[in-house]
Formats: structure tokens, C-alpha cells, sequence
């Protein structure tokens, strides 16, 4: 048993001083520093956007040690992430993703507040589909965890027993419990905030109530309910795209509409685009290719 624990902790202790190559402490607030992760080779990094009190140059204290000056690219409060940049830099460390997560694995939480790293470690203790955060961010999967984080873990990195990201810690996403950002969800927002500098939102200018299909159209569609418009918008993407009120908005490019929040993560992806809308009108499904707008 002695020899099994001893692997495990030096096992530990390995990951950690592999991980610690890929982190940075990061001084966005007065007080208490926080943690980001070494996204690109190339000097981007990712950390909460909550920990960042400023849109000015930030502080990052680096690996080695020493420190360097990063640039706000974009932030998106709604899932509580931010885009740094330190410029002039290249071959930087980056961390591996985890493909196969499930309850009960064994995973660590990583924070580098100070000038050293410090971990803290326990298991995956809930692991679900997508979700929206109280400020109407979309996350790619539900990732709970039982660790404790300490002040400033926050923006580090969860990884697993292999030394791969599960995802980003944020200690701003839900109270009593410790939720992860998943890596899919760091990817989307990141490269959304490097290449617009912001999260697009898309908007189709109605106002929406879920509502039970007929029995028919649930055989024919394979979903029970649907979004009825109860209102459109003068001058909207909606009005200019031909949605009319009383139409049941049924998929958006391709993805069924159940919900609300169906709507709104599937208006996100395509912003500025033309996009297919599945609707039914007077019991009959049709679809229209709508430019859906963009909210600034």
C-alpha cells in the first residue's frame, strides 16, 4: 500500500511540475493576483475575466520567473473568460486536452497567485450536457468538481492524472459549488475574442414561448415542443427574413430548437451569417434562409 501511495504522489507531483510550465500569475486586480493558462505557443493566454478590473496593459508573472506586460484582447463576462496577449514571444509550453472525462476521476486544480504553484487535488463529481451561466454564457458540457479552490486559483487549469486540461476554474460560475470551463468552450470563446475581439451575439428581433407540437409533427420532427413567435421586431432581421408572428420555430441551422436557450446558443453561432430556420406555418413545415443580426 506504501509503495502504491508513494507512486501516486510522485505521480502527482509530476503533473503539477509539467502543468506549472504552462501557467502565468496574472495582476489584474489590486489585491489578490490570479491564475491564467498559456493557451498558444505563440503568447496567448486565457484566464477569468472576473479577476480583471482593468482593460489596460496587465502584469503576468511568467514561469521562469520573470514578468511581462499583456494586452486585453477581449473578454466575455457571460462566460467569465478574457484573452490576453504577451507580444514578442514564441515556443511557449502548452497543456494537452483531456478527450475522456468521467465521475470519478481523479483530477487537480492548479493556481499560481504568487511565485510558485500550488495544487490542490479530488475527483470529477458531476458531469452533464450544455448549460447557460446566470449572465447567459453557453457552456459546451457541465464539469463539477469536489476541490476546494484557494484565492487566486481562479483562470488556472483543472487537469487529470495524465497532466491534461479538463478545462479553466472560475470561482464566479456558480455559488457552493466548483464548476469548470470546458476545454471546447475555451476554444470557441477564444478564438471568437482573437479574431472579433468580442463574443458575437445574434438576434433575430421576436419574443418566443416554448409550446407543445402536434402530435404528427412530433412523430415527423422527433421533438416534443417547438418555439411559437409571439411577437416580431419592426425592421428586424426576423421581419426582413419573413418569420411572422405565430410561426413555431422548430431547428436553426440544422440543431432542434426545444427552448429558449436553444435559440440563443444556436443565434450566436451564426451571427452575421444566413441561416437556415425550420418553422412551422399553418401545420406545415417550411424553412427560410434568414440573416440573423448581430447585438453589439
Amino acid at each position: 500500500m506504501s509503495n502504491l501511495l508513494t507512486e501516486l504522489s510522485n505521480g502527482f507531483a509530476a503533473v503539477v511540475e509539467t502543468a506549472s510550465a504552462s501557467m502565468v500569475r496574472v495582476e489584474g486586480r489590486r489585491r489578490q493576483a490570479a491564475t491564467g493558462i498559456i493557451w498558444s505557443a505563440d503568447g496567448l493566454i486565457v484566464t477569468a475575466d472576473h479577476v480583471l478590473r482593468t482593460n489596460d496593459k496587465v502584469v503576468v508573472g511568467l514561469p521562469d520567473g520573470q514578468t511581462a506586460e499583456a494586452r486585453l484582447v477581449g473578454r466575455d463576462p457571460s462566460t467569465d473568460l478574457a484573452l490576453l496577449q504577451v507580444d514578442g514571444v514564441a515556443g511557449w509550453a502548452t497543456l494537452p486536452t483531456a478527450d475522456d472525462l468521467k465521475v470519478g476521476h481523479l483530477v487537480l486544480a492548479l493556481g499560481r497567485p504568487g511565485h510558485s504553484v500550488q495544487a490542490t487535488w479530488g475527483i470529477l463529481s458531476a458531469l452533464g450536457g450544455e448549460w447557460r451561466t446566470g449572465a447567459g454564457g453557453h457552456m459546451a458540457r457541465y464539469i463539477q468538481t469536489d476541490v476546494l479552490m484557494y484565492p487566486g486559483f481562479s483562470g488556472g487549469p483543472l487537469v487529470n492524472a495524465a497532466g491534461q486540461l479538463v478545462g479553466l476554474n472560475s470561482s464566479a460560475l456558480a455559488r457552493g459549488a466548483s464548476v469548470t470551463i470546458p476545454t471546447a468552450t475555451l476554444e470557441r470563446v477564444a478564438n471568437s475574442l482573437q479574431t472579433h475581439g468580442k463574443m458575437k451575439r445574434g438576434y433575430l428581433g421576436i419574443s418566443t414561448q416554448a409550446v407543445r407540437l402536434p402530435q404528427a409533427l412530433v412523430q415527423e420532427l422527433g421533438q416534443e415542443t417547438g418555439l411559437l413567435i409571439a411577437g416580431v421586431e419592426g425592421g428586424s432581421p426576423a421581419e426582413t427574413g419573413g418569420l411572422f408572428l405565430g410561426d413555431t420555430i422548430v431547428a436553426v441551422a440544422g440543431a432542434p430548437i426545444r427552448q429558449h436557450d436553444d435559440l440563443v446558443a444556436q443565434l450566436n453561432g451564426s451571427a452575421g451569417q444566413k441561416t437556415p430556420i425550420r418553422l412551422v406555418r399553418g401545420g406545415q413545415v417550411h424553412e427560410l434562409q434568414v440573416v440573423v443580426g448581430e447585438k453589439e
